[in-house]
């Protein structure tokens, strides 16, 4: 299941971190660079929820896909997150909340499925309302300009606060599930 439909999609995103880099160094003026990175942004970040929604229509899903998928959206936020970081569109104390959290809750997945504890660690609710926060926040901030009367700078700053907060509930949600198992293995 290496190379099916969907976990060619997941490598895309992957594959997009260069090029969303490599956008800023084009020759254009910096309005065109921001609303090619955005459009590029959301097109692979829409590929998160197609590549999973083609996975289980197609029976196409496997392990290597479940391990793939999360490692491919935390690599496109995270390297999102410090490309507006050197933009400076991004505070760099939200940048390290998020991807901090992102470390340390992988980290402990790994623990815990060493433990065979992995379900108490199971993807919640909070972590995917997480997820989309950024998946809308970065897009506004890799634009940032006014996009339908509204500004997609501010918006973004205001949305990414929110995801760093979200992130900071989600990843104590993870910590209070995996509490028993580390008291007992710890």
């Amino acid at each position: 299941m290496f190379f099916t439909l969907p976990t060619i999609m997941t490598w895309s995103r992957i594959v997009a971190i260069p090029l969303i880099m490599a956008v800023f160094y084009l020759p254009l003026p910096i309005e065109a660079r921001n609303v090619i990175a955005a459009a590029m942004f959301v097109f692979f970040a829409f590929t998160d929820w197609l590549d999973g929604f083609l996975a289980r229509r197609l029976n196409q899903t496997s392990a290597f896909g479940a391990f793939l998928d999360p490692v491919a959206d935390k690599f496109l936020v995270c390297a999102s997150l410090l490309i507006l970081v050197h933009l400076q569109r991004c505070d760099v104390f939200a940048a390290l909340i998020i991807i901090g959290r992102e470390i340390a809750i992988s980290a402990l997945r790994e623990w815990m499925a060493k433990i065979g504890a992995s379900g108490s660690v199971a993807v919640h609710m909070v972590g995917k309302l997480k997820t989309t926060v950024q998946m809308v926040a970065i897009p506004f901030l890799l634009y940032n300009g006014v996009l339908f009367g509204v500004d997609s700078r501010l918006w973004g700053t205001v949305l990414i606060w929110l995801a760093a907060v979200l992130t900071v509930w989600s990843m104590l949600h993870y910590l209070q599930k995996a509490l028993p198992a580390i008291r007992q293995h710890g």
